[in-house]
């Protein structure tokens, strides 16, 4: 055994927990301290309870958190992207199109379903706005979420 590389060792080295409890080993430091010990722990004692020595709880409950807060997030972009008052203009149909209903006092994404609810020819009625300018208008509201009344599914020619 080589001499002066080996730690020396304490045969009464004491050990505290963190709920109180002391007692006395051997170890090659002289007081060692401790989060749980046979008398606090929930295996031996029959407690339900949560050790969490190195924050693990703490971290998955900001995951949680941030799951929740990351779900209410993306409902509510869902909720503002089908919004019934959102302007027509960022549909982007294009700038004949979007005169034609300002002209005729659609602005709103609301107004133009309240007019499909009564028939593509509620739309098709409005000047300067023809069958090319719907089927682009409600591409564009599909592709944003909106749901069509049923009346505007049928094609009338």
């Amino acid at each position: 055994m080589k001499e002066g590389i080996h730690p020396t060792y304490y045969p009464d080295a004491t050990v505290i927990c963190a709920c109180g409890n002391t007692w006395k080993t051997g170890s090659t430091k002289q007081i060692l301290h401790t989060d749980v010990c046979f008398k606090c722990h929930p295996f031996y004692t029959g407690e339900q309870r949560i050790v969490d020595t190195e924050g693990q709880v703490d971290r998955f409950y900001k995951k949680l958190q941030a799951r929740q807060q990351y779900i209410e997030d993306v409902e509510a972009r869902e909720t503002a992207r089908t919004s019934p008052t959102r302007l027509i203009v960022e549909l982007e149909l294009g700038t004949r199109a979007t005169e034609a209903l300002a002209k005729a006092s659609i602005t709103t994404v609301g107004q133009v379903l309240e007019k499909l609810a009564l028939g593509e020819s509620a739309l098709l009625a409005v000047e300067g706005f023809g069958r090319k300018s719907l089927a682009d208008l409600k591409k564009k509201l599909r592709q944003f979420g909106y749901q069509l009344p049923e009346a505007a599914e049928e094609i009338v020619v």
